[in-house]
């Protein structure tokens, strides 16, 4: 297999390529990384893999359909996964434009330079090829306590400029299959967490604050409910449904970890009290502190991954308690990458808040 992953040098995207790369009897011939290098995307975070002779790097942007073109051809791909994509909602309540270039016209533009390529392939290499869709369980929108977990039959229902990108930009990859017989696929996953996170997100956003000894924000009352899924996990599903999915489907990937963002915190100060406590003896949890909720903060979502179990026999590794135990030694263990990616790109005092993606 010849692979183009989109968005590789982001949090979710690299620690797939990582997998794809260091994984025993792996088929790849060739994997290339389209990734347009904003403010999330970090070579280095592939430097592990960077040598690796399979590996390729390739800097632009997905909305390019004469570059996504090229590569395409230039490397015979088999596959295409996109991650591409803006992610923060606190940022697209800002400013949503970004988001609706990114999300909907890249996902456009991927989507014609896929299909034109597609279309021209002999036959034998038409039948395996496959477009990945990477997106996420807000394009259900909210739900209340007692509802059911969102399956993938629930109707779409978006609250942020962030959540409605991505929901039109699976509308647009379903259209593709449906309208052009595009091979396509899509992942609706839940909060993700785990190594190489950009520290403008929940777990190191805390972590980070935490060791800095600065507060650590959480919006509203911190009941706001997630459903926790570790990287690893979820780069597992994504070889699984890339290789084993059913031609049209979506797939909701989850770690069946539902807990409050004020339960979260409190696990992580917990976890540092253990393994790097202030030297003044208090808790972390000291400095946690409430703030203004976000606009429109949806309540709590929670994925149903039955699918995914019943057709291609993935369940989540990690549990809750072990996933996060193993993050937080990661970003003990890591902060010369955390220092360098805070200091040239990024400043969580910009912020303010802790983000729930």
């Amino acid at each position: 297999m010849n692979l183009l992953v989109t968005g590789g040098c982001g949090f979710i995207g690299s620690n797939f390529i990582r997998h794809c790369l260091t994984e025993k009897g792996s088929p790849l011939r060739k994997l290339v990384n389209l990734d347009k290098l904003t403010y999330a995307g970090n070579p280095a975070t592939l430097a592990d893999v960077a040598n690796d002779p399979r590996y390729i790097f390739a800097q632009g942007n997905i909305a390019d359909e004469i570059l996504v073109a090229d590569l395409l051809a230039a490397n015979q791909i088999d596959a295409i996964v996109n991650f591409a994509a803006e992610t923060h909602v606190d940022r697209s309540i800002d400013s949503p434009e970004p988001f609706i270039q990114t999300n909907v016209v890249g996902t456009l533009r991927l989507l014609n330079a896929a299909r034109r390529y597609w279309a021209a392939l002999k036959e034998m290499k038409k039948e395996r090829f496959r477009f990945l869709h990477i997106s996420t369980d807000e394009v259900y929108g909210s739900l209340d306590p007692d509802d059911p977990p969102f399956t993938e039959t629930k109707p779409f229902a978006p609250n942020s400029p962030y959540a409605a990108s991505k929901a039109a930009s699976d509308h647009l990859v379903r259209v593709y299959q449906h309208s052009y017989q595009l091979p396509t696929l899509t992942i609706s996953c839940s909060n993700n967490y785990g190594p190489f996170q950009f520290p403008e997100k929940l777990i190191p956003l805390i972590i980070l604050n935490a060791l800095d000894g600065k507060p650590l924000p959480i919006y509203g009352d911190g009941q706001q409910v997630r459903d926790w899924l570790h990287v690893q996990d979820h780069t597992t599903a994504i070889w699984l449904v890339l290789n084993q999915g059913q031609i049209g489907e979506t797939y909701n990937v989850g770690g069946n970890n539902e807990r409050t963002n004020l339960a979260v915190v409190r696990c992580l100060c917990a976890l540092l009290d253990q393994k790097a406590p202030r030297k003044d003896g208090k808790s972390y949890s000291a400095q946690i502190t409430f703030v203004t909720d976000r606009p429109g903060h949806d309540r709590r979502y929670a994925t149903n991954c039955t699918k995914l179990r019943r057709e291609l026999g993935w369940s989540p590794k990690e549990s809750f308690e072990t996933g996060l135990a193993k993050t937080v030694d990661w970003y003990l263990s890591h902060r010369a990458w955390c220092d360098d990616i805070t200091a040239k790109k990024y400043t969580r005092e910009r912020l303010g808040v802790a983000s729930i993606p």
